[in-house]
């Protein structure tokens, strides 16, 4: 199957596969939500009993929201596979906790969470169908929609479409049938199996992490919120461009894929379709290191741009959301093209969170650690009363993950190339922040990071993750540098 992918699509293409029929959701709801209980409540069970053994034989004492044996391994295993095959919404809730619950879960869970497959089957046609049609009412003869599914994820399946009158080809992705009405349910059974399994305890502090999972899963299925951040990332990539032409080839084009708001609906959006490339196809590795660089310099740009400009924030930054059209080759310039898309899980920013995150960024590169501090208590990332230790641990965190945009003269010698320029798959930077963030968590000074901070730096990590597949090599201070001293000057009154 090629590499390529193309706007709208999920990651699991359904292409060449048979379809099958899948129960409405509304009439499955309840014995699904059963379903996950039991799972919790066997699992709880299993990790009582293994836990009273472990004390039996009088090994090494663990809270219950540590537990961490090989029988706890295989106790997140079962329960995992559990999830998986109730698929739909579970999928991807799952997929979220996966990301956020290393804050709040055990290690065996998150683990296994992490090997939560993704990839379903899409409904069949005729199953469908009915809703397109509900979406479109008589637009929808004005369409030759494909019956087979080109792609097929946890919440929605993409479909290609061509307009008779023009012939333009779109993708329409296609929410599953009922979802919302059941999606609420889904996720309170995912949480009363996780209580019931005794690897999660209630209180505020998590009331606030499973309030933004909840808040988050509602947003990635409201298509209206989701076509209008659309048209509002299109313009101001199009803005993006018009000033970044000015770098000369510093940089490629941002690309929005047109939105047809003529055939979307509240279960339906209809997208420009445009083959282009992951990051990791084999047609990018071939690309020549100036063309590599000029798109890994494009996605970091794009990032300063979110945070210090735009103030809309893409927090879900898998591969599959920024996909890369190529030039024609043969041409001596290029014109390659970064393809911005599904913007469900896109944040608006506050102004007051936008300034002391940017005072973070700002005061991390420059590492100023007194007004990083001061930055992370304003957002909320530090508590008022934190001790002075945690306050300088999690500040020289930020440092370290800040490390590309140092000075040139800053840099670790050890992954710069002869030329000086910062190596970004060489750096490993992603692993040792991880070992550092895991040293920091067994501190008696560690407290859960908020949840924005989860965000935001599940953001850093997928763009700097971005650039390190694409083995790209420049020193990131010249486009930090730029944007600091924008904002510097912005502030001086301050």
């Amino acid at each position: 199957m090629s590499e390529k992918s193309s706007t709208g699509a999920a990651s699991n293409s359904a292409s060449g596969k048979t379809t099958r029929k899948k129960p409405r959701a509304s009439t499955q709801a309840w014995s699904r939500s059963l379903s996950a209980t039991m799972a919790g409540a066997r699992a709880g069970s299993a990790l009582a009993l293994d836990s009273a053994v472990q004390q039996l034989f009088k090994k090494s004492p663990r809270t219950e929201n540590q537990t961490d044996s090989t029988f706890a391994d295989k106790e997140a295993q079962r329960f995992v596979s559990k999830l998986g095959k109730l698929k739909g919404s579970y999928i991807k809730i799952g997929q979220m906790l996966a990301l956020f619950g290393e804050h709040f879960l055990p290690p065996a869970l998150t683990r296994a969470l992490h090997k939560l497959d993704s990839s379903t089957q899409a409904l069949d046609w005729q199953e469908i169908e009915p809703l397109i049609k509900a979406n479109l009412d008589e637009r929808f003869d004005q369409l030759d929609i494909e019956q087979q599914a080109i792609a097929a994820a946890s919440l929605s399946q993409v479909h290609r479409a061509s307009i008779k009158a023009s012939g333009q080809t779109l993708c329409l992705k296609v929410q599953y049938p009922n979802l919302a009405e059941v999606i609420d349910a889904d996720f309170d059974a995912v949480v009363k199996m996780l209580v019931l399994a005794r690897w999660l305890k209630k209180g505020q502090e998590l009331d606030d992490w499973l309030s933004t999972m909840r808040e988050q899963l509602h947003n990635e299925i409201n298509y209206l919120r989701e076509a209008e951040l659309t048209q509002q990332a299109a313009l101001l990539a199009q803005s993006t461009n018009a000033d970044n032409s000015k770098q000369s080839k510093q940089y490629c084009q941002l690309y929005v894929p047109q939105l047809f708001s003529d055939y979307c609906g509240g279960q339906l959006l209809a997208l420009e379709y445009i083959d282009a490339y992951s990051v990791t196809a084999e047609q990018v590795k071939q690309l020549s290191l100036q063309r590599r660089n000029v798109i890994a310099k494009t996605m970091l740009d794009l990032f300063f741009r979110e945070v210090f400009e735009w103030g809309l924030l893409q927090t879900d930054p898998n591969f599959g959301n920024y996909l890369i059209e190529l030039d024609d080759r043969r041409k001596r310039v290029t014109n390659d093209k970064l393809v911005l898309l599904d913007f469900g899980a896109a944040m608006i920013l506050p102004a007051t969170t936008l300034h002391y995150l940017q005072q973070v960024i700002v005061a991390g590169q420059e590492q100023n650690i007194k007004s990083l501090i001061s930055g992370l208590l304003g957002l909320g990332w530090l508590k008022a009363n934190a001790s002075e230790e945690a306050c300088q641990t999690f500040a020289m965190f930020c440092v370290e993950l800040l490390e590309p945009l140092r000075k040139p003269a800053q840099l670790p010698a050890e992954y710069l190339n002869k030329r000086g320029e910062y190596c970004w798959a060489k750096s490993n930077l992603m692993q040792r922040a991880g070992k550092q963030g895991a040293a920091n968590a067994s501190s008696r000074h560690f407290t859960p990071p908020a949840r924005d901070f989860v965000l935001i730096a599940r953001k850093l990590t997928g763009v700097f993750t971005f650039i390190s597949v694409l083995n790209a090599e420049f020193n990131a201070y010249p486009i930090a540098q730029k944007t600091i001293e924008q904002w510097h000057k912005n502030n001086s009154h301050r």
